[in-house]
């Protein structure tokens, strides 16, 4: 079987590299072909990029007008991903109680990932009827020569990455009988081998794993809604294990058939599942709103695990749209309660440090959901950082406290949330470059050192 391009790439390098006897310091180039990265971890592996943001800025590569949405890009093979929403009719309002009623287009747009410049556009007609409405919110999943997006109102779909025909579709309202969650669908689709997994919601169907070439239905399990979280693959206890953080629990199931190896009650408040349990060694934490967090230990000898600890008003850290990263014994996020970055120890959930210049530096009391999207680089103690302000920085994240490495302010903060506004999307990093959108555009930023 031929190999993909970025695999291909990505052994060239080394050859080239054995040969050359250059040193691991050497620029690699890397794609982003999914949320949080190629392995949904949340770091970044490539190498050559800057080591802080110079007092003069970065450079803007290009930017791109777009619509509204949540999803972040994607990038692939030169290819920039972006999701979006071509409102044409209908009042689009914030209401955390409310669903908005619009008409108008979900799009999936591939771009030149060097000049920004539209290469195919994939569209279909798509009423909306949920709160929050500026568009998806799931980001594109590119695995081979096929690109998968999973729409607000429920349209799961598998593009050509050449071209964007559609090789299959579904709709899980349709076809499964789904209810379309009050803030839509938003559990980024996960392909693991020949396996697409995602979240769907109702009687023994939670969460579904299809065949991603073809659409059909592989199993189901767990009785519960959707939520809102991405599941993802660990390797733990002797098994590979598929984690479920839905609304009332996280689960663990075989990937292959759906049967349940543990699952450990959590229940965050409006069924709000969706900060991917992020693992370090064997220990997991999920995070939910309000005081809603869950220490899991996780044997080694079998796939089981036990609750540690829970975490309570003014401890650990309580994320809500952004995944904490969880390393070396602490776990990094912002909260949604009192809006800051905190740093939490693992062992018992305590507060190491708090700040709010990750999320809005001239705050000084608390926001209502303050977010920063952490992306750490690989081996280091160094982060990127997102803010919902729109500001890209860099900064030193250890048990001691918070470095500033600079920051640069890339794009506007178009959403609003509580009265203020925001930018509410994951950012991609790839050759060298921060790929970010807003509702307007999406931008490249060169990151190269």
């Amino acid at each position: 079987m031929f190999l993909r391009y970025f695999d291909r790439f990505r052994i060239f390098s080394m050859i080239a590299a054995c040969f050359a006897g250059i040193s691991s310091t050497h620029a690699v180039a890397d794609d982003w072909p999914g949320w949080m990265g190629p392995s949904r971890d949340g770091i970044y592996r490539e190498t050559g990029i800057i080591d802080a943001v110079p007092d003069s800025g970065l450079t803007v590569k290009w930017r791109t007008p777009i619509a509204g949405g949540y999803a972040g890009p994607a990038v692939a093979d030169g290819r920039v991903f972006v999701f979006d929403y071509k409102k044409t009719a209908g009042e689009a309002f914030n209401d955390a109680g409310k669903r908005a009623n619009l008409k108008g287009q979900e799009r999936l747009t591939a771009l030149d990932a060097e000049t920004g410049k539209p290469l195919w556009q994939h569209a279909y007609d798509c009423p909306y009827s949920i709160s929050y409405p500026a568009g998806p919110r799931c980001t594109p999943t590119v695995d081979g020569d096929l690109v998968y997006i999973l729409g607000s109102e429920g349209d799961l779909r598998a593009l050509r990455v050449a071209d964007g025909e559609v090789v299959w579709k579904r709709n899980l309202p349709k076809d499964l009988g789904a209810e379309v969650p009050i803030w839509g669908f938003a559990a980024h689709p996960l392909i693991d081998g020949d396996t697409l997994y995602t979240m769907v919601g109702g009687q023994g169907q939670s969460i579904v794993a299809f065949d991603k070439l073809t659409g059909d239905v592989k199993w189901k399990a767990i009785d519960d809604s959707a939520g809102y979280c991405t599941p993802s693959i660990i390797q733990h206890g002797g098994a590979r294990q598929l984690i479920v953080y839905h609304p009332t629990a996280v689960t663990s199931l075989n990937p292959a058939t759906g049967s349940q190896y543990w699952s450990i009650p959590i229940t965050p408040s409006f069924e709000m599942s969706i900060a991917r349990p992020m693992v370090d060694g064997n220990l997991m934490y999920a995070s939910g709103i309000r005081s809603e967090s869950l220490m899991i230990q996780l044997e080694n000898d079998r796939p089981a695990a036990k609750e540690l600890w829970r975490g309570e008003p003014k401890e650990a850290v309580h994320s809500a749209n952004a995944t904490p990263i969880f390393t070396g014994g602490v776990v990094y996020g912002t909260d949604c309660v009192v809006g800051q970055l905190i740093a939490v120890d693992a062992k018992d959930g305590s507060r190491l440090w708090e700040t709010f210049e990750a999320t809005k530096p001239d705050e000084k009391r608390f926001i209502k959901h303050g977010t920063a999207f952490l992306t750490r680089l690989a081996d280091s103690d160094r982060y990127l950082i997102f803010s919902e302000t729109g500001d890209l920085q860099m900064a030193k994240l250890t048990p001691d406290g918070y470095e500033d490495l600079g920051r640069f302010h890339v794009l506007e903060p178009t959403g609003e949330a509580f009265g203020r506004p925001v930018v509410w999307s994951h950012p991609a990093y790839a050759g060298q470059t921060a790929f970010a959108r807003n509702d307007k555009e999406v931008v490249a930023v060169d990151l190269a050192k």
